[in-house]
């Protein structure tokens, strides 16, 4: 009866333990959660490319710490066209050429930072820079305001 009793102090002394691990994790896993929510929120996806020769895939913003972040989806090709570049239009008709699509061997720039002079973005254009011509263009539902950091 004495060693029953003093195995049963023992679990009690290590409940207040096991207690604080459960709630250490039940918070970091609510951090976890809301932190991917909150990204997900400041996300703003624009429609499907459509145009002669981009017509795959979307454009996603966020921002990245005091930066705006340009990234193309997964499903998008690559436009069969030379010297292809990201092209972003503002809400006054501005045209931003900015970095080449195609890098080292059969790579890509899926992702881009905008430019601090860039204040918003109605669409992102793949732009040929070769043949002056759009290839094809993602347009938001309403223009990105970016705010100056």
């Amino acid at each position: 009866m004495n060693s029953s009793k003093s195995t049963q102090d023992k679990r009690e002394a290590k409940r207040p333990f096991a207690d604080a691990i459960r709630i250490g994790l039940v918070s970091f896993s609510a951090g976890l959660f809301l932190g991917a929510q909150a990204l997900a929120w400041d996300a703003h996806t624009s429609m499907p490319f459509k145009g002669i020769k981009a017509n795959t895939g979307r454009v996603t913003h966020y921002e990245e710490g005091n930066q705006h972040v340009l990234t193309l989806s997964e499903d998008f090709k690559m436009p069969d066209a030379p010297d292809v570049h990201w092209r972003v239009v503002d809400s006054r008709g501005n045209i931003y050429e900015l970095q080449r699509l195609a890098i080292k061997g059969d790579k890509m720039n899926r992702k881009i930072t905008l430019p601090a002079y860039v204040r918003d973005v109605a669409k992102v254009q793949m732009w040929c820079a070769f043949a002056e011509t759009n290839l094809g263009e993602a347009v938001f539902e309403k223009p990105l305001m970016l705010s100056a950091k």
